[in-house]
């Protein structure tokens, strides 16, 4: 059984003194998956509400995902600290969402390259404003150094990063919860880190955005590879297994379910009565069980 461990960060911002806990999970040798909280972006977690990835290799380190803030990649950097003594070179960039890009500028300044898909770039760019508008109002003083920096290197549905002894490769698969959600593989490893594919624990959110139709093919070309680890965009370590019945699993049920709500006439109001309730054990499920239901509806009427 793989060890868990805590690793307390303080962050001392100009007002106060802001704590964080990363939960830091051993995926394989050199290999690690660093939660954030399953709670909104906070004050306290600085943007970082999503589970990110640090692969140690000869040559450096590569971090998957920069976190949702300056304050809050340096959090993720306190964190890496205590992993290894190698400096973070590289930045792999798996999506659009804030915590998958607007920490850039911090790696940036540490000298990091950073890699994306360039329709991960064409959203961040397209959505900055609004991100940027969300996170002043919901980390306040913590977006302080937040600026938009965008990927040295991008790609448009794959690219392979060859560092010290690791084959890093970058799959952009289609949209899913982003237009440019990628998803890494470490073949020799069978370790993917999928991003914002695979929800674990919570419900996921289906935005104007997303893609539900193309979000289950990027999931079975993850499912393809038939990975060892799964690290999830959120929630914890996991298994192919949990992560069929917590992401693929919701996501079958609601499309499937709306189509035969929309083929029997539903209209769109009455589309969060749709049956979701096999999935109410998902943390968030109250929440977002309806927006998803008529976000689905807007995209399946036409389909």
């Amino acid at each position: 059984m793989k060890c868990f461990f805590t690793i307390f960060i303080m962050i001392w911002a100009p007002i106060s003194a802001l704590a964080e806990i990363l939960n830091v999970q051993p995926v394989a040798p050199g290999i690690w998956a660093i939660e954030g909280p399953a709670t909104q972006r906070t004050p306290e977690n600085l943007g970082n509400n999503a589970t990110f990835g640090l692969i140690e290799t000869r040559d450096g380190a590569v971090l998957i995902d920069p976190g949702g803030t300056w304050a809050g990649a340096a959090m993720l950097h306190a964190a890496i600290r205590a992993l290894t003594g190698q400096p973070v070179t590289h930045v792999i960039n798996t999506g659009g969402q804030d915590h998958r890009w607007l920490g850039n500028g911090y790696w940036k300044a540490q000298g990091a390259t950073i890699i994306a898909s360039s329709a991960a770039v064409f959203d961040q760019e397209e959505r900055e404003s609004l991100q940027l508008t969300m996170l002043s109002q919901l980390v306040g003083e913590g977006l302080k150094g937040t600026e938009p920096v965008y990927a040295d290197v991008t790609f448009r549905t794959g690219y392979v990063l060859e560092l010290g002894d690791r084959r890093i490769e970058i799959n952009h698969a289609g949209a899913a919860h982003t237009p440019g959600d990628s998803f890494v593989w470490l073949p020799a490893e069978r370790t993917v880190f999928t991003g914002d594919i695979v929800y674990i624990g919570r419900i996921l959110s289906v935005m104007d955005f997303s893609d539900s139709a193309s979000w289950l093919d990027a999931f079975d070309a993850i499912e393809e590879l038939e990975p060892m680890h799964l690290v999830p965009g959120h929630g914890p370590l996991t298994t192919v297994k949990q992560a069929q019945a917590d992401t693929r699993g919701y996501l079958k049920n609601l499309r499937n379910r709306m189509r035969t709500y929309i083929d029997g006439g539903g209209d769109i109001i009455g589309s969060v009565q749709v049956d979701q309730s096999e999935f109410d054990y998902l943390d968030l499920f109250d929440a977002l069980a309806g927006r998803n239901a008529q976000t689905v509806y807007q995209q399946m009427e036409w389909e």
